[in-house]
């Protein structure tokens, strides 16, 4: 049996490998993986994995970047429209020439998986969307939401890691029988006792299989998973940006949502929903503000 490492990339022989793992850790002859690329959680004996090489990983990652830009460039697109939309209207039909700022919707973006957590704030910073990440696995949610939302006072709240199904714990109806749904529940239903109203703070919680309606009956306005499948890292990232980067004056409906996820309707769902930005005018630079 090969020896295997915290950090290695791996796959699982009895599924032929088709999720990429990092191995999280090792308790004897089981190691528990996290998904390289989608939000899944799993144990897994050390005879049934595969490490993968490197020329393999290289590939698998170089046409996952390529569904990633994709999804970034159709979301970057509809952002454009929308600023065009907004130039419009601030600009009197572009018969004035006074500018004009936004102020998008801030996100707090809670994450059980550190690394998803920085590809995550890197996307939001390309997007413009502000946000505040924190990296707290999924049991200490609950107990410590309430506080960072106290404290942070964001417009939409990200609780989101690793989860899966488990067949052997009960059918999918019951939500002992996932990893961290329940966590994920309780976490939003924390958060509703500071925020109790969906248009004063919006929420997307959930994983990769999560028990989607346990958690959108806890008060999110949206969740995953419908379907029970995986869903990608990057998917919780675009669901918020997308209700922060619309004017607060216009309604914004789930499937103007899914269509810039990787995941679409299967891995995301939830409620329309009104948009967080704020337009003001006249122009002014924070950074000159400052500088004063």
């Amino acid at each position: 049996m090969a020896e295997f490492k915290v950090g290695q990339i791996v796959g699982r022989a009895s599924y032929n490998c088709d999720v990429l793992f990092r191995v999280h850790s090792i308790q004897g002859d089981v190691a528990e993986l996290h998904g390289e690329d989608e939000r899944l959680l799993a144990d897994a004996p050390l005879g049934d994995l595969v490490l993968i090489k490197e020329e393999e990983r290289k590939e698998r990652r170089k046409k996952q970047q390529i569904k990633e830009e994709s999804c970034y460039q159709l979301f970057r697109q509809d952002r454009k429209l929308t600023r065009e939309q907004n130039e419009y209207e601030m600009t009197s039909g572009y018969t004035k020439k006074n500018a004009y700022f936004e102020v998008p919707g801030r996100v707090l973006h809670l994450d059980g998986d550190q690394l998803y957590l920085k590809k995550c704030t890197s996307v939001y910073d390309q997007l413009g969307v502000p946000v505040y990440g924190v990296h707290l696995p999924e049991k200490k949610m609950p107990e410590q939401v309430a506080s960072l939302v106290e404290m942070v006072r964001p417009d939409l709240l990200v609780i989101t890691g690793h989860d899966a199904y488990m067949k052997s714990r009960g059918d999918k109806t019951d939500i002992k029988a996932y990893r961290n749904s329940k966590y994920f529940a309780e976490a939003v239903r924390e958060a509703r006792k500071v925020v109790p109203y969906m248009d004063h703070l919006m929420i997307f919680a959930g994983a990769c299989q999560s028990h989607f309606q346990t958690i959108l009956k806890a008060g999110a306005n949206f969740a995953s998973s419908p379907e029970r499948v995986n869903i990608h890292a990057l998917d919780p990232v675009y669901v918020v940006s997308k209700v922060s980067l619309t004017p607060f004056t216009e309604r914004v409906g789930m499937w103007d949502i899914l269509k810039t996820t990787l995941s679409g309707e299967k891995g995301l769902g939830g409620l329309e929903t009104f948009g967080l930005l704020r337009r003001g005018a006249p122009f002014f630079s924070p950074k000159n503000e400052e500088e004063e």
